[in-house]
């Protein structure tokens, strides 16, 4: 013979029990919850015993020097029968530092878009005081038997001298 007690809220006692079990289940759940999140929380006074070291000097030097191109194809202007002629000279910028390249970074040449296009690949530069990788990039020569003449860095006793590419 089974007998079932009921209390006063109308609960068996087994029911009662579960109830029980599943509360303190929920409580202990909570309260892990609770400790966990209070130790992810950040104190409120950030205490630093001593500032970062300062960030490591090097020794950087930048030269630029601009100057006239040495050799550039004369350009007539107004009527050629009078022989007026102009020479053009734009100016050539030269710089040096002190600090070597870094190493030229792996590129993915890009499918070739048409036959007479050429790969320029991609090189360092000097701007802004730090090296900036310039990616490489098809290009279409000046005409069909210009070559390219790749920019490159060249070490001068202490220092490296950065020459531009050009087309021949």
């Amino acid at each position: 013979m089974n007998m079932h007690i009921t209390n006063r809220n109308g609960l068996t006692h087994s029911g009662s029990k579960r109830l029980l079990r599943q509360l303190a289940s929920t409580c202990v759940c909570c309260g892990t919850i609770g400790i966990l999140l209070g130790c992810a929380s950040t104190p409120e006074s950030h205490v630093v015993s001593a500032p970062p070291p300062p960030a490591p000097t090097r020794s950087v030097t930048t030269t630029t020097i601009t100057s006239p191109a040495d050799t550039l194809p004369a350009v007539i202007v107004g009527n050629p029968a009078n022989g007026t002629t102009l020479t053009a000279v734009p100016a050539v910028t030269t710089t040096v530092v002190t600090q070597a390249p870094p190493a030229p970074q792996a590129e993915a040449v890009l499918v070739q878009p048409s036959p007479e296009y050429v790969w320029l690949a991609g090189y360092w530069t000097w701007r802004d005081n730090a090296y900036q990788w310039m990616a490489g990039h098809w290009e279409v020569p000046p005409s069909s038997d210009s070559k390219w003449v790749a920019p490159r860095w060249e070490q001068q006793g202490n220092a490296f001298r950065f020459y531009e590419g050009y087309w021949t």
